[in-house]
């Protein structure tokens, strides 16, 4: 296969605390090619979101600190990137739909100003060229009155139209990797498959690479190639959508899978992974997962399990898969 657009290998990412050093990603590794869709799914606190915003280098510092690993994107490590560098590539290059679009724009400017000013600091545009790019990137994603919405603010739209704003903002500069966090938890059923259509399309017609953080594995199904399945800060299965779906092979996946409601089977409770997940850095011995797993032994208490192969382009972090 031809080199992935972005490829992060063994990421650490700590955050410096009173509570001492947490690794929030530990040792995390994935790869994007072009035109592909790679979601990473987990529950909260697992290190998704803190994933992407280091490929950004926007985790606040402090207190937080990549610590270790690289992440190469097209060949070029962001790691030791410049500050001048990473301002180019953001919203040109790689660009993010972050998860709460009311906190992300700027309620003081109106949507065109927003959307232009990336048009205009990356492609030096005129302010009237800017404008209409805007326009025409609303209309893209679907907004209606387009020349009239793009003087208008923030809170004058809906929550869907924010999130449409968002993502025509993001591909304005026909960006090489979309970086989606969480991109549909505020919307209703019916706007979240348009914001998934509309996703779907961009990435068909321009090939641009996505990153999709999820806890849904639902959006997953739909809109992802491959799946890596994160918890307590590192990958424990990764592998073709498909096959994760129908053959996971972590027990903690294999949770994920039986705690989503079934419209063939009439439930009276929906299953539940018992126990937490853990407070980053409690855990410093044997699986993350051992402790609410219920095939958990001795082993999985003292060692940690590697990411094995256990299948065509299939790997797992479990012992019972060794």
């Amino acid at each position: 296969m031809s080199q992935p657009v972005l490829h992060i290998e063994n990421l650490q990412t700590h955050f410096f605390t009173d509570r001492g050093q947490i690794p929030a990603v530990d040792g995390v590794s994935i790869k994007v090619h072009k035109g592909e869709v790679v979601g990473i799914v987990g529950e909260s606190g697992c290190g998704k979101s803190v994933t992407s915003l280091s490929i950004m280098k926007l985790v606040p510092n402090p207190p937080g600190k990549i610590v270790g690993g690289t992440i190469r994107f097209k060949g070029e490590d962001l790691v030791t990137a410049s500050e001048k560098r990473m301002r180019e590539i953001r919203g040109n290059e790689i660009a993010m739909i972050f998860q709460e679009p009311m906190t992300s724009l700027n309620p003081v400017f109106t949507i065109g100003d927003q959307i232009g000013e990336a048009v205009r600091i990356h492609t030096k545009a005129s302010k009237k060229e800017s404008r209409q790019r805007a326009i025409e990137m609303l209309k893209k994603v679907g907004i209606p009155r387009a020349e009239a919405i793009v003087d208008e603010y923030p809170h004058q739209l809906s929550g869907g139209m924010r999130q449409r704003v968002m993502i025509a903002m993001a591909m304005a500069c026909n960006p090489e990797l979309l970086i989606a966090d969480e991109p549909t938890t505020a919307l209703d059923v019916t706007i979240q498959a348009q914001i998934l259509d509309l996703m779907r399309q961009l990435n068909r017609d321009a090939d641009t690479a996505v990153l999709l953080i999820t806890h849904d594995l639902g959006v997953v199904a739909q809109m992802c190639h491959r799946v890596v399945v994160m918890y307590a800060g590192k990958v424990i299965e990764e592998g073709d959508v498909r096959t994760i779906l129908k053959e996971p092979k972590h027990p903690y996946t294999i949770g994920l899978l039986n705690s989503l409601p079934k419209l063939e089977e009439s439930q009276e409770r929906l299953y539940s992974i018992p126990g937490n997940v853990p407070i980053p850095g409690s855990l410093t011995t044997g699986c993350r997962f051992a402790p609410r797993c219920e095939q958990a032994v001795d082993r999985c208490r003292q060692e940690m399990p590697e990411l094995v192969a256990v299948g065509e382009n299939h790997r797992s972090r479990c012992w019972l898969s060794v």
